[in-house]
């Protein structure tokens, strides 16, 4: 019976760790600005038959390639258009990355480095709510670390043809990440061996990376599509290479430009609960095994350093870009894991329980203050949205601080103590994603949608002035007329007007001529634009940010 139960293990914690990863993937509905495109993305592909093409409110979106709009335009045609199937392709990648690390952390190193690195990986605070919202990082994520983790895997065997494959197998990941995200898929794991070669003076490295065969492998998987989305549209080559890959990262054009140190803090939060561990892990990472001709360990610290260098000297950053490191770092903490003595799991487990506490008792007193916690975040949107989110909150810190104890407490257990705080790190970082439904109102069409869907008939004109929420498009099923703002579309609105009006007097005039239109506005606005232009209007809907009028 006991062999029986040990041998169950393993799944049973599987089965627990997927079912706390998936179990909320369709609760939230779609947020502004990232979830809504790569929402509706896919949901115009399907609806115009264009798999080509990708488009954004029916223009040309040419910012990324067209993996993951393929997947999800997919996952709308099996499972229907809703938050779940949008989804689903950040849960599963998220969740093959968990497995990924798993696997070869047992390749590489041992079962329990696998077993451990996995279980930090799972429980990461960044890895996890990023492998919960809509967005290409994680995608590009796993297929990044795959890349990285099957050359690893390749340098260590011995045997010419395990070798062979393994290396085929990263050429091959790294062109799924290129048409996840683009260049970076391969430049990155590029940057990473090439530190290495310089680094170790090991240049037959280059002799054993199969250059030829993946080199046709990875064109085979990746030009296909760039060469028939240029031919059918010329302007694309100049603005996805040049645009979105130098012009990006070299100037502040996007508006993202962040201190070169912004990812020190996001990496530290990031790695929550696991920060005890992660500088001794990273100071062993980089420690030579003088029996291994390849340096497995050190091969991972340096694909992290190239990442977080490479975002940080960028002058376009956001929070989740820094997320290709998180496999590898996880691993590195897994395999320090493994064999850290209990004065560290005891550290680990406490400093877990200080932090849930420190949260629970900021959000209990943001409860109580609430204008004064409002005027620090510095926030305009209604006071009871963020008291409803702040419970949640609260449960979470509640959630870590008694699995920080429980954790501490089983310290003399490594195995037990490890996974329970990585059960603890999952559960609260999922509570607080969760949560984040209560603010929807704020960053979400939905609700004011609902209000309006039985009233819009498809051939009825839909204006967004001076606005555009990323969301609405999918909410109402159909494409809406963009007025003054362009968001992010202005040079696919150059390339093609369409029905684009520039200013709020062309769309006074389009109004008037309408029989029967809508139009959303900032709730701010209104008052305005009826001020300078005194069109007959009927509110229909609203919400904490917007108005939705129709012509009488």
């Amino acid at each position: 019976m006991k062999s029986t139960i040990s041998r169950r293990g393993p799944w049973i914690l599987l089965a627990v760790f997927a079912a706390g990863w998936f179990c909320n993937l369709g609760y939230r509905h779609l947020v502004r600005p990232d979830e809504g495109r790569y929402a509706e993305i896919p949901r115009e592909m399907v609806a115009n038959g264009d798999w080509l093409t990708p488009r954004l409110n029916d223009y040309k979106y040419f910012e990324k390639p067209p993996l993951q709009y393929w997947v999800t335009a997919a996952a709308f045609t099996a499972f229907g258009k809703n938050e779940w199937a949008a989804r689903l392709w950040t849960g599963v990648t998220g969740f093959l990355g968990v497995l990924l690390v798993f696997w070869t952390g047992k390749r590489l190193f041992a079962p329990q480095a696998g077993l451990f690195g996995a279980a930090v990986a799972a429980s990461c605070a960044l890895y996890v709510a990023i492998g919960h919202i809509l967005t290409l990082d994680m995608a590009l994520t796993f297929f990044m670390s795959a890349s990285v983790f099957a050359f690893a895997v390749a340098q260590q065997d011995s045997g010419e043809s395990d070798r062979r494959r393994w290396m085929l197998v990263a050429w091959g990941a790294a062109a799924l990440a290129v048409m996840t995200k683009g260049l970076i898929g391969i430049v990155l794991p590029a940057g990473a061996v090439a530190l290495y070669v310089l680094i170790e003076r090991d240049w037959k490295v280059l002799g054993r990376v199969h250059a030829l065969g993946g080199g046709l492998l990875f064109l085979a998987i990746a030009t296909p599509w760039f060469v028939a989305v240029s031919l059918a549209n010329p302007e694309f080559p100049r603005f996805f290479f040049i645009h979105e890959h130098l012009e990006r990262f070299a100037t502040r054009e996007h508006g993202r430009y962040q201190p070169v140190w912004y990812f020190v803090p996001i990496l530290l939060a990031g790695v929550l609960p696991w920060i005890v561990h992660l500088f001794p892990a990273l100071g062993r990472a980089w420690t030579r095994v003088p029996e291994n001709r390849f340096q497995p360990r050190r091969f991972l610290l340096l694909w992290c350093a190239v990442v977080l260098a490479f975002f940080s000297a960028s002058d376009s950053k956001l929070g989740s870009y820094i997320l290709p490191i998180f496999p590898a770092l996880a691993l590195l903490i897994g395999i320090h894991l493994a064999s850290a003595g209990p004065r560290l799991a005891l550290a680990q487990g406490a400093v877990a329980a200080l932090l849930g506490i420190a949260l629970a008792g900021a959000s209990l007193w943001a409860s109580a203050n609430l204008p004064k916690a409002l005027a620090l975040l510095e926030t305009g949107f209604p006071p009871e949205l963020y008291a409803a989110y702040l419970p949640w909150l609260a449960a979470g810190g509640i959630v870590m601080a008694a699995v920080g104890v429980a954790s501490a407490s089983l310290c003399s257990r490594r195995s037990a103590a490890a996974l329970t705080l990585a059960l603890g790190g999952l559960a609260w970082v999922q509570i607080a994603v969760t949560g984040h439904e209560t603010l929807a109102p704020a960053f979400s069409a939905y609700h004011v949608v609902q209000k309006i869907r039985g009233d819009v008939k498809p051939d009825v004109p839909f204006y967004v002035v001076d606005t555009f929420d990323h969301t609405l498009p999918f909410y109402l099923d159909r494409t809406v007329t963009m007025v003054g703002n362009k968001d992010e579309l202005a040079a696919s609105i150059a390339w093609e007007p369409r029905e684009f009006l520039p200013d709020a007097a062309a769309f006074a005039r389009a109004w008037q001529a309408d029989r029967d239109a809508f139009a959303m506005f900032n709730a701010s606005d209104l008052a305005g634009f009826l001020k300078a232009h005194p069109v007959p209007v009927r509110i229909v809907a609203g919400d904490p940010r917007r108005v939705i009028v129709r012509k009488p």
